[in-house]
């Protein structure tokens, strides 16, 4: 090769240097690149590895939620309170309505007007085009469900689906609404059991898994989908009754009506011997069903409010004022029911016995107090035994009990029966007591704290811890601890949790608790609380009136005095079974009757006992002679018979007579078959007659003895039953009566009293 030769190649050869730069600069290029590579492959595959596989998963997978049912809440007995039934969800695809073309103002229009939502609302989902689930109503019941299927075939519409659901249910309506609670739109529970069981009755839910095309439409195929089963919520049984929850409401309800009660009324009702409740109630109440909407007395306090913005704060109060069990939840001064915890420890600290004597003269003086301390009779009762003391509700008694027991033994005996503590039914809603401390309470120089409480002023209890003690000094001495639900069980009755009665401790001996019972059944005999008895059966009980501490707080001191009267009562009184408190929250003045506890709240618990033992308990009467003359008949039918065999069925069965027509058959009665009537009533028998048609009205009974009022009514057409103390009773006046004075009714009708014993009804 020449020279010029080799010259040309060499200029030709690049030069070294530069070869290595380019060859370091396509490393340098390739490591970039592979960097950012492995740096993607890092985000992708590991750092959001999560999120990229949603993605992918969600262009080729559609997920349908399967609901599971919430556990159902039974009675004791079985009854169904509150259940769970199926539903559907209505959803829509934007993705796949805008994909198929779909016409979506059509469709909104066509949804609106089936399933009452607004058409704005709709298609604001629908722009959500990336979606593939937007729901339009949670739970459609049956028939709007079926609607919309019709909609869906009859339009061919694609991206229109329904997917199972599941909605809570309260066949019940109202009944035990405060224990029950409710759920919210997402089925989870806001107040009572339904949140307290929380965890127990929420289910896991399950899903369906289907694979689809690039179009978004499902692939039905089993090989290409995957399904899983919802776990449905375990379901509870309570201990409550419905049957004695429902007598329990239906009195109390009435109750309000009578004594026009301004500020609700509370009640409980306890299994004496194991804890168990058995009913408890508030008014106002509310449907669970629909719990955001007020009762009529309710809305037509909050009508009289012309400000927007205080009226909605005051319909959110009450709201929460219907939710709130306050048989729980609110402490209030016990007044004379308490009592019965002064006598039980007196009685067990042998510092007192049923025949002891005590002279009252209305008022005692107490160290460290300017003005003597009086009794609620002024006039005092002069000396009696305890016995009497008790029976007659004696103030000045109850005060020489406590100095005899001291403030540290006192104090101690309320920390026994539980009057500090919680009882722990339902610790998110359970109050708590307000007592006085230990240094203000054990000072030597001061006892009118102690001389207060002993009966049952200047403190405060829940309505459940007062009922707990009172139960443990009548069923033998035990403390018991107050449960409502009895088991747990799952969805196919296998059981997972079993409350047992829990003996919390022994607070007075057997002795003193079966003396304490028939000192409170001469309460309900001869004393204060003569106004509960119920023929046929031994009661025992004790009244109470405290003074409305809200309304002092409150700076209306020179108001008229409101008062919570209030009865706690028990039977059978030698063996108890059951024990009812009862509250009522200021009874108004309008009414005109005296207001205290053995007036008002005695009937009442009476009452509810009376339709409780036989109906629900299945305890039946035992009737003295006494009881005979007293008690309500089922009226016989005649009408059809001979007068002379109707004369001497009436007679047998204690019934008076009148005879109306001269026929010698029976064309007509009055009162009509079965209808309850108070015995020695006077029966009309038509024979040849009819009874007139127009109607009668009904008279003002109130305050007239039982003989007037039956006579006034009989005089009109109308007959009596009667309910509270012995209509033998010549001191007995009516109350109260259910049907109106001035009302127009049927010739005939029943009319049912209320008789007091006046002079009862004038004590605490």
């Amino acid at each position: 090769m020449s020279n010029d030769a080799v010259k040309k190649k060499t200029a030709q050869k690049p030069p070294r240097a530069m070869r290595l730069r380019t060859m370091f600069l396509l490393a340098l290029c390739g490591v970039a690149a592979f960097v950012l590579l492995g740096v993607k492959l890092y985000d992708v595959q590991i750092k959001n590895n999560a999120r990229y596989e949603g993605l992918a998963l969600d262009n080729q997978l559609r997920q349908t939620t399967i609901t599971a049912s919430r556990g159902t809440i039974f009675d004791t007995n079985g009854k169904i309170l509150a259940v769970s039934a199926p539903v559907e969800n209505v959803f829509i695809s934007p993705f796949e309505i805008e994909r198929y073309d779909q016409d979506a103002a059509a469709i909104a229009d066509g949804l609106s007007g089936i399933l009452g939502v607004p058409r704005d609302e709709i298609m604001e989902k629908m722009a959500r085009t990336a979606s593939q689930y937007q729901i339009i109503k949670h739970r459609v019941e049956s028939e709007e469900a079926r609607l919309v299927r019709e909609f869906i075939h009859s339009n061919g519409i694609r991206g229109v689906y329904l997917e199972p659901a599941s909605k809570r249910y309260y066949p019940n309506n109202s009944l035990a609404g405060q224990i029950i609670g409710f759920v919210g739109t997402d089925n989870t529970g806001l107040y009572g059991l339904e949140q307290m069981y929380e965890d127990y009755l929420t289910g896991a839910n399950g899903r369906i898994v289907q694979l689809k095309n690039a179009r978004g439409a499902s692939l039905m195929f089993p090989e290409y989908g995957d399904y899983y089963g919802a776990r449905n919520g375990n379901n509870i049984t309570l201990t409550i009754d419905a049957s004695i929850q429902y007598y329990v409401e239906k009195h109390l309800e009435q109750a309000i009506e009578d004594y026009d009660v301004l500020n609700g009324a509370m009640c409980i009702a306890m299994n004496v011997r194991t804890g168990a409740i058995l009913a408890i109630a508030n008014y106002p109440n509310y449907d669970p069903n629909d719990y955001q909407r007020l009762g009529e007395r309710e809305m037509e306090r909050l009508g009289l409010i012309e400000d927007e913005e205080a009226y909605l704060l005051a319909f959110r109060d009450a709201q929460f004022r219907q939710w709130r069990n306050r048989a729980l939840s609110d402490a209030y001064e016990p007044g004379s029911v308490f009592k019965i915890i002064t006598l039980a420890m007196a009685l067990e600290e042998n510092i007192a016995t049923p025949d002891s004597l005590f002279d009252c003269r209305g008022s005692i003086d107490i160290v460290g107090r300017e003005d003597p301390l009086h009794c609620w009779n002024r006039w005092g009762h002069g000396t009696q035994d305890l016995n009497h003391a008790i029976q007659n509700s004696c103030n000045i008694a109850c005060v020489e009990l406590g100095l005899r027991l001291g403030a540290q033994t006192f104090y101690s005996y309320i920390d026994a029966f539980g009057l500090f503590d919680q009882t722990g039914l339902d610790p998110s809603a359970e109050g708590r007591s307000q007592w006085w401390s230990e240094s203000v309470f054990f000072n030597r120089n001061n006892q009118s704290q102690l001389a207060s409480a002993t009966f049952g002023q200047t403190f405060k209890v829940t309505p459940i811890q007062m009922i707990t003690a009172v139960a443990a000094t009548v069923n033998g001495g035990y403390l018991m601890q107050p449960y409502i639900v009895r088991q747990v069980t799952d969805s196919e009755g296998n059981i997972i949790e079993v409350n047992e009665p829990t003996v919390v401790r022994q607070v007075i001996s057997s002795e003193t608790s079966a003396i304490m019972r028939s000192m409170l059944e001469d309460v309900v005999s001869v004393g204060t609380g003569k106004n509960a008895q119920v023929r046929g059966y031994r009661v025992g009980g004790k009244t109470g009136t405290s003074e409305n501490t809200e309304q002092i707080a409150a700076g209306e001191e020179n108001a008229p005095k409101n008062y919570i009267v209030s009865f706690i009562g028990f039977a059978p009184a030698d063996d108890p079974e059951i024990i009812i408190l009862l509250l009522l929250d200021t009874p108004s003045h309008a009414t005109g009757l005296n207001i205290s506890g053995g007036g008002m709240a005695a009937p009442v618990v009476g009452n509810m006992l009376a339709d409780i033992l036989p109906l629900s308990l299945g305890i039946r009467p035992q009737y003295t002679e006494e009881d005979l003359l007293d008690i309500n008949i089922d009226m016989p039918r005649i009408t059809g018979r001979s007068v002379d065999s109707a004369v001497e069925q009436l007679l047998s069965l204690g019934f008076e007579y009148r005879i109306v027509g001269d026929g010698t058959e029976v064309t007509a009665q009055l009162p009509s078959p079965n209808a309850l009537v108070a015995s020695g009533t006077s029966v009309m028998i038509y024979a040849g007659e009819e009874p007139p048609r127009e109607p009668a009205t009904v008279p003002q009974l109130n305050g007239m003895s039982y003989a007037a009022a039956r006579s006034a009514l009989e005089s009109r057409g109308m007959f009596i039953r009667t309910t509270g103390a012995p209509k033998s009773d010549a001191r007995v006046t009516v109350s109260v009566q259910s049907i109106p004075p001035g009302t127009q009714t049927a010739y005939g009708s029943v009319v049912e009293v209320t008789l007091i014993d006046s002079a009862a009804a004038e004590r605490n």
